[in-house]
């Protein structure tokens, strides 16, 4: 049996090819959109592709499903409670899909959705039992799913479900099976996964605390609310994924733009995602641009402060930042991507636009205003059991999805000097701020490590 996962860093995706090289046919389980990995597997294997299988229909990225399709031919396979709108196979509990020396049994595990599902993998070639389950997003390595992105009105019965399924569904399985689920660090579709990528049965039901409680009751107290924030691309994730991606060469051709060209497009209303550091963000940069930088979970940010339906220009170091960039945003449905200013900030800056900037503030100089009680207001974006674990003093604590969902309520002409780990989301938290009407942000260059770095105590 042949067997690959397939990971895609920043947002913790992991998806899977499973074949016979015998039969020369394969499945893939949980598809990234850019499907080239998939095909160069195929080909490089000589297996053809003849099934999609989805354990769920997700909410943190786009599917590859209908690219796959359209170069294989390959049947989309979903539960049959599964609403997707496009033509599929409708998979339900004890269904069997089996080819050479692989075989595929389905379980119906709902919880993380209503249409979740598992799948047994035997190798026959070893054992007439299985070897291994992929769990979808029902369970981690080192976490569970979480059981709210399919609406408050049935979270009560998403939670059962989610206990049943871990319970009794998990619990009838042997512990020896090797666990591989469609997540890992990174994602928002639970809570403090591990880096880990594939576990056992037995391990985890060993180690995690959800698994070991005594009754629904108790699950039921530990679950709700402990989910992490539901980044606002997520609802239009779903929809995409429920009607079926269109394919990439649909999206809006590559095009370098000219700062003229760039500012009419602008003009027009595009949000302008500027990529570059935050060194180089705060000295200058195009009025009114976010900056989100290049780091492993640029995806999520961009999903909880760009909406998703918007045109999309980007300022961008060189064209593979282009391309890379691209990727990202296609992942999670971004698709109206109108091109990148060709040559840069200093072509912009060149041909005579106008400009803004973002003056960081150092750690010396925020203790000096500290010392002196000579600053507006200090405010922590963290999260709060980053905050808990020690604080600049005299900082408000408002996090940054609070701000981005909320606003900040505070005067906009007053100095604002915003603080997290390494700075990163403090630059992004500040562009926002700047768009919406703060003249007077700042943020702490190198955050809280920063801080630390420089001898600065913190408060607790």
């Amino acid at each position: 049996m042949y067997f690959k996962q397939i990971t895609v860093p920043g947002l913790g995706c992991n998806s899977y090819v499973i074949g016979c090289p015998g039969a020369r046919q394969a499945v893939v389980v949980d598809p990234k959109r850019d499907v080239q990995d998939y095909m160069d597997i195929s080909r490089d294997e000589g297996m053809k592709i003849t099934h999609i299988i989805e354990t769920h229909v997700h909410a943190d990225h786009v599917s590859g499903n209908q690219e796959l399709r359209s170069r294989t031919g390959a049947d989309i396979c979903y539960s049959e409670y599964a609403p997707v709108e496009f033509d599929h196979k409708k998979l339900k509990e004890g269904d069997v899909i089996e080819f050479g020396m692989v075989k595929l049994e389905v379980l119906y595990t709902p919880g993380h959705t209503p249409n979740s599902l598992s799948l047994l993998v035997t190798d026959k070639a070893r054992a007439d039992e299985p070897w291994m389950i992929l769990t979808g997003d029902l369970l981690f390595v080192g976490a569970i799913g979480r059981p709210d992105l399919a609406g408050e009105e049935i979270l009560e019965e998403q939670v059962r479900n989610l206990y049943d399924s871990l319970y009794e569904k998990l619990g009838r399985l042997p512990g020896h099976l090797e666990v591989y689920p469609a997540h890992g660090q990174g994602s928002l579709c639970g809570k403090g996964m591990s880096a880990k990528t594939s576990s056992t049965l037995g391990y985890e039901q060993r180690t995690q605390k959800l698994l070991r409680l005594s009754d629904f009751k108790e699950f039921r107290d530990q679950v709700v609310g402990a989910s992490p924030v539901r980044p606002k691309s997520f609802t239009h994730i779903i929809n995409t994924n429920i009607k079926g991606a269109p394919l990439l060469e649909r999206c809006p051709m590559e095009q370098m733009l000219n700062p003229d060209q760039f500012e009419l497009i602008r003009g027009q209303g595009a949000t302008v995602i500027d990529t570059r550091g935050a060194a180089a963000f705060g000295g200058f940069h195009i009025p009114g641009a976010l900056n989100i930088g290049f780091e492993k979970q640029m995806a999520n940010w961009i999903g909880m402060v760009v909406d998703p339906t918007a045109n999309i220009l980007l300022v961008v170091d060189d064209r593979d930042k282009y391309e890379q960039m691209t990727t990202e945003l296609h992942r999670i449905g971004y698709d109206n991507i109108f091109g990148y200013l060709a040559g840069g900030m200093s072509a912009w800056i060149t041909h005579g636009m106008a400009i803004d900037g973002l003056s960081p503030i150092s750690v010396q100089e925020l203790k000096s205003k500290i010392d002196k009680r000579d600053y507006g207001h200090i405010v922590d974006v963290r999260t709060p059991d980053e905050r808990s674990s020690g604080w600049i003093p005299d900082s408000t604590h408002i996090s940054m999805t609070d701000i981005l969902a909320e606003g900040l309520d505070m005067p906009a002409h007053e100095e604002v000097i915003l603080v997290c780990g390494t700075g990163y989301r403090a630059n992004i938290v500040a562009s926002h701020l700047k768009q919406s009407g703060f003249s007077r942000v700042r943020s702490l260059a190198g955050g809280l490590t920063a801080w630390i770095n420089a001898g600065s105590k913190l408060a607790a």
